[in-house]
Parts: structure tokens; C-alpha cells; sequence
């Protein structure tokens, strides 16, 4: 296979597009998953529903109300527009918070149900010996979930970058700004380039493979500490 005509921006914007997707994500996800795993509160299944929404919403549903949202006229993207100069829809920025929703059940899921098994006896004991909530999450709940942690990381990652439907509606397929691997697959295919589709289409493959070669070894060798 010929490597010499191949575009590695569509790579690095990937790249890029998914670890900032990721540490977004861990730094929303981790409250939500945790708050889903100890509360009782009412609108519990509500949150749950909307967290999942993505797992079966059509990516282009999604993709048209976000691009509503994001644009010029937006209810997010007007102020953003006001402020900066230009909208979050066909923007970078507009991509990491399409794919942080999108992407959100994939980490939210996983952690919410590793801190629902190791339950609250841990953290019981680590409150008896003086230790405050927040350290008790970072000395004791957080090593134990590691096995979550690194499911969650990895399908983020993943499943970022294998996004198409939504990314295509936000943010286009404007080269080195928006234009990530997925589109530039169906950009070689329209124009027959099934060669550099070929590379593209067979790293995403590897990746995937590998992806849930690593989810399920380390499920395998990290046993959740239940209470």
C-alpha cells in the first residue's frame, strides 16, 4: 500500500479531538457516575436516561439538534458567537462538546457501575479513621474503581474516534480544523481512493480490536473489591 498520498491531519485532529474529549469527559463523568451510584434521590432514572440517550438516539438526530444549539443563532453558540467572534458550530470547540455527549454513556456507564460494587463499606471505614469524604474518594474509592477508570478512558477514546454522523453534522469537513478520520474515509471513498480508505478504514479496525482486547483483559485482572 501506498503511504505517500496519505493525509495524517485527519489523524492528529482525531488524536487530538479524542484525549480532549476524554479528560472533558473524566472531569464530568467521574461526579455524575458517582452521584448515580449512592443516591437515592427520585430523578435518578431521569439522569440515567439522559446519560444514555446517546446509546440509541440516531447520530444525526443528535448531531441537528447540537448543530442548532452550537450555531450562530444558538442558545449556546449566539453568546459564544458575541464574545469570541465566531460559533461554536464548525469549530474544534464545537466538536469536543458534540463528542463529549455523545461519547458520555461510554464513560459514565462503566464507572457508575465499578463504584456501585465496591459500595460504601470501604469508604465507611476509611470515615471511622478520620478521613473526610474527599479523601476517602482519592485514597480509597478511586484505586479500587481502577478497573473502571480504564474501561471508561479507553472506550472514550474509542468511541471518539469512530464518530461520524455527529461530527459530520457540527462540525463539517473543513481540512486541519474539523475534519477527522471517519469523514475523511467517506471523503476517499466518494472519490474512489479505496487505497488510502483501505489504510484508514484497516488502522480504525486494529485500533477497535485492540481497544476491546484491553477492556476485557483488564476486566479480567482486576477484580472489583466489593464491600
Amino acid at each position: 500500500m501506498d503511504f505517500s498520498n496519505l493525509d495524517y491531519q485527519p489523524i492528529i485532529l482525531t488524536l487530538k479531538l479524542a484525549t480532549t474529549t476524554v479528560i472533558v469527559l473524566l472531569i464530568i463523568g467521574v461526579p455524575i457516575s458517582w452521584w448515580l451510584a449512592h443516591t437515592k434521590s427520585r430523578i435518578r432514572p431521569i439522569i440515567e436516561a439522559v446519560v444514555a440517550l446517546p446509546l440509541v438516539l440516531p447520530p444525526t438526530v443528535l448531531g441537528f439538534y447540537l448543530l442548532i444549539m452550537l450555531g450562530p443563532n444558538g442558545w449556546l453558540g449566539k453568546p459564544v458567537a458575541a464574545l469570541t467572534g465566531s460559533p461554536l458550530s464548525f469549530s474544534f470547540a464545537g466538536l469536543v462538546i458534540a463528542s463529549t455527549l455523545y461519547s458520555l454513556p461510554f464513560v459514565v456507564q462503566p464507572l457508575h457501575t465499578t463504584f456501585e460494587s465496591i459500595g460504601k463499606g470501604p469508604l465507611e471505614a476509611a470515615w471511622t479513621l478520620g478521613a473526610s469524604k474527599r479523601d476517602a474518594f482519592w485514597t480509597v474509592a478511586t484505586p479500587l474503581a481502577l478497573r473502571g477508570y480504564i474501561t471508561a478512558i479507553v472506550l472514550g477514546f474509542a468511541h471518539t474516534l469512530g464518530e461520524f454522523g455527529v461530527v459530520l453534522m457540527v462540525g463539517g469537513s473543513i481540512p486541519g480544523k474539523t475534519k477527522v478520520i471517519s469523514i475523511e474515509i467517506y471523503d476517499r471513498v466518494e472519490i474512489m481512493e479505496y487505497t488510502q480508505a483501505h489504510i484508514l478504514s484497516g488502522g480504525l479496525l486494529l485500533f477497535s480490536f485492540a481497544v476491546l482486547l484491553i477492556v476485557y483483559s483488564v476486566n479480567r485482572r482486576l477484580p472489583i473489591n466489593v464491600s
